[in-house]
């Protein structure tokens, strides 16, 4: 993917996965080599994915094993930052609904998991985007299905 005028160098997506009512969120996380933080499912948009959900579809599998969903949609959230390269990158949020919190088959890019209430999620989570993007998907799930967010989160 080439730089576009005013637009990103690269895509990325995130998926925040989440099972139940009250929600608890799956978190991963990377191995100390990568920092040894706690993490949604995350990864660039290759130029063989079709659109955003496609590449956050294929990221899904590659780094759970997760195949079947109950929903996923997008949190209309995005964030630029500054990638490795030096260039900006944009990233996507989306919440991804499994029918129960099951183990996930990790791949090399992560060396552990829990699945944990939105309030532990928003604690561990590393990058400030990633904590606003449970925030907007505690927003868009139906009334009653979270418990009151706290003035602490």
């Amino acid at each position: 993917m080439a730089d576009s005028p005013g637009g990103p160098f690269r895509e990325c997506v995130e998926g925040y996965v989440f099972a139940g009512r009250p929600p608890r969120l799956l978190l991963l996380r990377r191995p100390p080599e990568r920092e040894r933080i706690w993490v949604p499912v995350s990864g660039k948009v290759e130029t063989s994915d079709p659109n955003l959900e496609a590449a956050l579809r294929r990221e899904l599998e590659e780094e759970t094993g997760f195949r079947e969903f109950a929903r996923i949609f997008p949190l209309d959230w995005e964030v630029t930052f500054e990638g490795p390269d030096g260039r900006t990158w944009r990233l996507h949020g989306f919440g991804v609904e499994l029918d129960r919190a099951e183990p996930p088959r990790l791949s090399e890019e992560h060396d552990a998991f829990e699945w944990v209430d939105p309030a532990e999620a928003i604690q561990r989570l590393h990058y400030p985007d990633n904590r606003e993007a449970v925030e907007r998907l505690l927003e868009r799930l139906p009334r009653g299905a979270t418990a009151r967010r706290s003035a602490n989160l």
